[in-house]
């Protein structure tokens, strides 16, 4: 097997230097080759471009949602909780804590939906980040997140110590 490889390879070697394209066959094989890569750049950024499209009907729909979580945090601490509370801490008086402890254990409930309520919304909005959009551009070489945190706390402690 490796006499036949041996003989094939010489036997094309005279070939393949009686074959080498003309000046006008590698102009137009270069030109083939722009064409492709311009076509693939047009690829690349309609891809691009419906990336940052999506991500910003994501961002969108995040806001809307967080904003949604944010007013049934403010309509249900503002409005309801009030009656409620005055309710609970009436009830936990006769049951016979003291006026301290009752309103303590209905603030202590008050806050625990509160929280809640603000780590939805935190939820959410943390999808308004375009994070998929910065981490394609951050890969082109296009965005890059860290230089302009670095650059903007570099810029004047340099200038204050010139």
């Amino acid at each position: 097997m490796s006499d036949q490889a041996s003989t094939a390879g010489a036997s094309d070697a005279p070939n393949a230097r009686t074959e080498t394209p003309g000046l006008d066959e590698s102009v137009r094989a270069v030109g083939a080759a722009g064409r492709a890569t311009l076509g693939s750049a047009k690829d690349t950024s309609r891809a691009l471009r419906r990336l940052v499209s999506a991500d910003l009907q994501l961002a969108r729909s995040a806001f809307g949602r967080g904003l949604a979580w944010a007013c049934v945090a403010v309509v249900f601490g503002a409005s309801s909780w009030l009656l409620l509370a005055g309710a609970i801490i009436a009830l936990l008086q006769r049951a016979g804590l003291s006026w301290f402890q009752a309103m303590f254990f209905t603030a202590l409930a008050s806050l625990l939906v509160t929280g809640i309520a603000a780590w939805r919304v935190f939820f959410y909005f943390d999808h308004t980040g375009l994070n998929a959009t910065r981490r394609q551009l951050i890969k082109l070489g296009i965005f890059d997140d860290s230089n302009d945190d670095d650059d903007a706390t570099a810029s004047p402690s340099n200038g204050a110590r010139t």
